[in-house]
């Protein structure tokens, strides 16, 4: 094949329709049909990452192996492809304004006046072949933040109706997702929204090859003919996509309404043999159909808002499977968790997972659950912020050093048994400045660590200022609290953990990135197998 074919997924009437998984689940289809597929989006706000955004913004910020902060629906790309992503994969309007703006200072325009169109447009047009070009892939397809009509995707909008008249027939299409709402009072399904929104599509010169449309009911023969009609599209290009009880359901129902087949016919590409989805229709049937339930406490400060933990509650989801067992995540806000009650909050749960955070708020709470999950014997597993809660517990605990802390919450304390990293001592930007990305870390013989993974050198993503001070590691280590994961250049211990007990393992890094339906970390599929057997004793 010549030329990389793209597809250019946006949405209409309300957000959180679900293009990530739309735009996941097709790539799936085609990876599954032998095409080489990668996903991009491009997100309409002015942060230039998504690394400041606090969690109840925008729900988690997601790391790629290459240190990009990034949009959540990246998480959903590497999870249902089983392919890492980058830097070139997130995009957002901060950046693409930044780069033009250097561009500008640098005198790359030569004193012309800078505008919208054609100097942004043409800034997102070439970020948006940036993958295409690599040779990499056969199909592209690139997710459009936010909905049709709001002010700030308009330019993204204006550079899809450029590429895809640049790029000519059957090289470029777009597939455009909607909402069909059904109204109780009138008892039917109601097309006007889905009407309007493909109106406002195509005042901006874009027409949508395919109708997707999100609904609650069955959407019937008339209604598609309709739809079909009414839209200005093929009425084998309306397709359904109901709710489903899980999105690892979506890419089979969109084989069954033929979105995979549309999609390709437009583009002018052969079917090839029907998707491969024999691991993934394991995987689902294993998650349908467990036969162990076990309720593990996730204890975390941004609980409120479930996407603050989307790739945790995703590998749970991963590891559950694979353990033949339904993971209940229950969900302990730690602000609120103390030593008078902790006891109470946390009884019935098999398993403690203590999350990752920044900022002093809820810490004590979490080194509660810690000590908690210590003391009574409940497999534990604490992640960058909740390792270095497990290692402060164990520092006041068993060492006595009672005001021992991070030097995040407490800049005072005589024990910083957490500390800044050198190199983050004088930096004063908070974006893009951490610990980020893929490290690699040496794991010690005959530990928990080494038998969990079943090898001597690992690489995890991560996204951190803090360490573990390594003043502290030998005098801890001698009180049991054991460093089982080293990383090689920096020195810097990445694990600890505790012997006799059924599990308890802190990391620095965040193994919930690496997780996916087809290689779930071995980590979670551990950790909930620990709290399977524990349960049944």
């Amino acid at each position: 094949m010549n030329q990389t074919k793209y597809i250019f997924v946006t949405g209409g009437v309300t957000s959180s329709l679900g293009k990530g998984i739309i735009a996941a689940s097709l790539a799936k289809l085609l990876q599954g049909r032998g095409y080489r597929t990668t996903i991009q989006k491009f997100d309409p706000y002015i942060n230039v990452d998504p690394g400041t955004l606090n969690p109840y913004e925008h729900g988690e910020c997601y790391v790629t192996d290459d240190g990009a902060e990034t949009d959540l629906d990246l998480g959903h790309y590497e999870r249902f492809l089983n392919v890492p992503t980058s830097q070139a994969n997130n995009v957002t309007t901060g950046r693409i304004y930044l780069s033009v703006i250097e561009k500008e200072r640098r005198g790359e325009f030569l004193g012309k006046t800078v505008q919208v169109v054609p100097h942004i447009t043409n800034e997102i047009k070439d970020r948006m072949q940036l993958l295409g070009k690599t040779g990499d892939f056969d199909i592209v397809i690139t997710e459009i933040g936010g909905t049709v009509g709001d002010i700030e995707s308009l330019p993204y909008i204006e550079s899809v109706r450029q590429l895809v008249w640049d790029l000519g027939e059957n090289n470029a299409i777009v597939i455009h997702l909607t909402l069909v709402p059904f109204l109780a009072a009138a008892g039917e399904l109601k097309t006007k929204p889905t009407q309007h929104s493909v109106k406002t599509l195509m005042e901006s010169g874009i027409k949508a090859d395919i109708l997707v449309c999100r609904t609650e009911h069955e959407i019937s023969d008339d209604i598609r003919t309709k739809l079909a009609l009414f839209c200005n599209v093929k009425r084998e290009a309306v397709i359904q996509s109901i709710d489903a009880s899980t999105i690892y359901e979506v890419p089979n129902l969109m084989l069954e309404e033929g979105l995979d087949v549309v999609a390709l016919k437009k583009l002018d590409l052969p079917k090839k043999a029907a998707p491969d989805l024999k691991h993934w229709n394991t995987f689902l049937k294993r998650l349908k159909n467990p036969k162990h339930t076990v309720n593990i406490g996730l204890i975390g400060k941004y609980v409120e808002l479930q996407d603050s933990y989307k790739s945790i509650l995703e590998a749970f989801i991963h590891a559950g499977a694979s353990n033949e067992t339904k993971v209940n995540v229950v969900s302990i806000h730690s602000e609120f968790l103390d030593a008078s009650d902790v006891a109470e909050k946390l009884a019935g749960l098999d398993g403690i997972l203590v999350s990752p955070g920044f900022g002093g708020r809820g810490i004590e709470g979490k080194i509660e659950a810690v000590r908690y999950a210590r003391e009574n014997k409940i497999p534990f597993l604490g992640i960058c912020l909740g390792m270095q809660m497990a290692i402060i517990e164990y520092a006041r605990t068993i060492l006595g050093y009672a005001d021992a802390n991070s030097t995040e919450m407490n800049p005072e304390t005589s024990h910083p048994v957490v500390d800044l990293m050198e190199e983050q001592k004088n930096i004063t930007d908070k974006g893009g400045t951490m610990r980020l990305g893929a490290w690699k870390c040496d794991l010690k013989p005959d530990t928990l660590a080494s038998k969990i993974y079943g090898s001597a050198t690992i690489s995890e993503r991560h996204r951190h200022r803090y360490e573990y001070n390594n003043n502290y590691v030998e005098i801890l280590e001698k009180a049991g609290l054991k460093a089982s994961g080293v990383n090689p250049e920096t020195g810097l211990v990445e694990i600890v953990e505790l012997e006799n007990h059924p599990f308890f393992i802190g990391v620095q890094y965040h193994p919930e990135y690496k997780s996916t339906v087809e290689n779930p970390h071995p980590l979670f599929v551990n950790f909930v197998a620990a709290v399977v057997k524990a349960k049944k004793k």
